[in-house]
């Protein structure tokens, strides 16, 4: 156990992530970029690995063994998805490409079905472009109205005239946390808020579904879209979870193979749930290695991967505060109790991307960009900040080797 980081054998943990393993620069490897996308334990690679081996075979079509046996596997990882994120049965689960494809999959499908001009969409400025582009889209198609939730000084969503930005909407499309601030959004209020306005709600969870315990029943969504990647499953696979009376109302969204019932010359019949929204050979192996990913979280459990994360950007929060003070704009709440495991800051005369440059001879890995999040960052009034994100292979030391980074950074550029 790694002190002030929970419970966690976060030695024994690293032990099973192949890569930590490695050298950079003659450094060891100290990974911090799980916002972008996280490591991959050595289970989630045999069990991809097996597949391809032994099991490998198109599915739902062939009649043989090991059809049957990539058929079983394959949807054996959407009911590990559904109980991972509370859904009630494992067909609300459409496997997308990742988190864009599902968000995009809401924007054509259901938002096209019943969106009209005038109609109102409600987002934040926390928004990934995942959670922007589609409704800018929408809105030059359709002549559709996108109201912005304003945030706080310190990168909360300002939720003071709330009721407005609801009035007459249809869809309130919100992060359940932010990829740059770490931001928690109270999602389960303010879903109560847009249906109490008549509105749906999307939620975004790609940054919450890795690190908390999340259950899309609580938090009242209609639609919620994550991906493999970031919860230590491979890239190339996501989902979407919608409401069952949703996907059953929504036109499919791309027409192939799989998606159909019945094609004749003159028109289909599309598929049952959830396979209607998956046209074309899926991402079969990938699906296993989704499934294997959440088996190695719920058996380190979801409350203890959480209370990691808030103990450990605690610790990093406070030894940035400590060693840097004012030199140095840590965006987002100041408490750890508020934000997940991202933590975005700027020196005052360093540009980002220089900083992640020199940290990196380090062995630190941290990102530098808008972080997909231009919006926000015009509301912050800078180009760019310079991001360090842990996981659950991450511990105090990993906090203090980005610290130590940092400062040589800064001596290097004082120079």
């Amino acid at each position: 156990m790694s002190p002030g980081t929970g419970t966690l054998d976060v030695a024994r943990i690293q032990a099973d992530f192949p890569i930590l393993k490695r050298q950079v620069n003659g450094k060891r490897l100290v990974y911090l970029d799980s916002a972008s996308s996280a490591q991959k334990p050595q289970v989630v690679l045999d069990a991809m690995d097996r597949i391809y081996r032994e099991s490998y075979a198109n599915v739902h079509r062939g009649v043989y063994t090991i059809a049957e046996e990539a058929t079983a596997a394959f949807e054996a990882a959407r009911t590990k998805v559904a109980r991972f994120v509370g859904a009630s049965e494992s067909r609300e689960i459409v496997f997308t490409r990742n988190a864009t494809e599902a968000i995009n999959l809401v924007a054509y499908s259901w938002a096209r079905a019943n969106l009209r001009a005038g109609d109102v969409v409600v987002l934040s400025h926390l928004e990934h472009h995942a959670n922007v582009v589609p409704w800018h889209i929408l809105r030059e198609e359709r002549g559709v109205e996108i109201r912005w939730i304003p945030l706080t000084d310190d990168q909360r969503l300002d939720l003071e005239d709330l009721d407005r930005l609801l009035d007459g909407a249809s869809l309130l499309a919100v992060t359940a946390m932010s990829n740059v601030t770490g931001t928690i959004v109270d999602v389960a209020h303010l879903a109560r808020a847009a249906r109490a306005a008549g509105a749906h709600v999307l939620v975004d969870g790609c940054q919450a579904v890795p690190q908390m315990p999340v259950d899309v029943a609580d938090w009242g969504a209609d639609f919620v879209a994550f991906s493999a990647h970031k919860l230590l499953g491979p890239s190339g696979i996501g989902a979407l979870w919608a409401r069952a009376e949703l996907l059953e109302a929504m036109p499919p969204f791309m027409g192939g193979g799989e998606m159909i019932r019945d094609v004749t010359t003159e028109g289909f019949v599309p598929n049952e749930l959830p396979w209607k929204f998956e046209a074309g050979t899926p991402a079969i192996v990938e699906a296993v290695g989704m499934g294997a990913a959440i088996d190695y979280l719920q058996a380190i459990g979801m409350e203890e991967v959480r209370a990691h994360e808030r103990a450990l950007t605690q610790y990093a929060l406070d030894a940035l505060g400590d060693r840097f003070g004012d030199r140095l704009t840590i965006y987002g709440p100041p408490s750890a109790d508020d934000r997940g495991g991202v933590i975005s800051f700027l020196f005052d005369d360093i540009h980002a991307h220089d900083v992640s440059q020199v940290v990196d001879e380090e062995g630190v890995c941290v990102r530098a960009g808008h972080h997909c999040a231009k919006p926000l960052m015009r509301q912050l009034g800078i180009p760019a900040t310079t991001r360090a994100s842990f996981g659950v292979y991450n511990d105090q030391a990993d906090a203090d080797a980005l610290v130590d980074a940092l400062a040589k950074a800064e001596s290097f550029f004082a120079v």
